[in-house]
């Protein structure tokens, strides 16, 4: 289980995690109401193919995503969210529950929105509906090894 293996990772790693149990969320709203953080605090996870390629998008949930961003680090012509069927034969999860992280846990490239950074933690699903980990923001980015830039804007909301 992907849950399981994130906790043992971060445990591995010398990481203090907080584990939060709760009712299902499917948004990130939803997600940090029920973990009692600021919205700001959610990393959200994006399954985006670009190209041909799917890579692993993570921005602060109080954020929307900048496509045109993304199209011009990458030279891209097109970008399009895994669809529900795709996320799930990919990586057997549903929306809302994809962690922040690529190799060890996911087989994609990881990008994180310095936006992410502006925390002293992050939160997110853990694998999920009903599971998130909090975790200090340097550990994540000690371990993610993500490669930082910026594709978020702000939201409207």
């Amino acid at each position: 289980m992907l849950l399981q293996r994130i906790r043992e990772w971060l445990t591995a790693e010398g990481v203090a995690f907080r584990e939060v149990h709760h009712e299902p969320t499917r948004t990130s709203e939803d997600s940090a109401r029920a973990r009692g953080e600021e919205l700001r605090v959610g990393g959200k996870a994006l399954l985006i193919k670009v190209d041909e390629t799917f890579r692993l998008f993570i921005l602060s949930a109080d954020r929307k995503l900048d496509n045109a961003a993304i199209k011009q680090h990458f030279g891209a012509k097109k970008t399009r969210f895994a669809t529900p069927e795709e996320l799930l034969q990919l990586t057997g999860l549903v929306p809302g529950s994809v962690p922040p992280f690529g190799a060890p846990i996911l087989p994609f490239p990881l990008y994180t929105d310095p936006s992410v950074f502006e925390n002293e933690r992050v939160a997110f699903n853990a694998a999920s509906l009903t599971d998130s980990i909090i975790m200090p923001i340097a550990d994540y980015r000690r371990l993610a090894k993500p490669e930082i830039f910026r594709f978020s804007a702000w939201s409207a909301g």
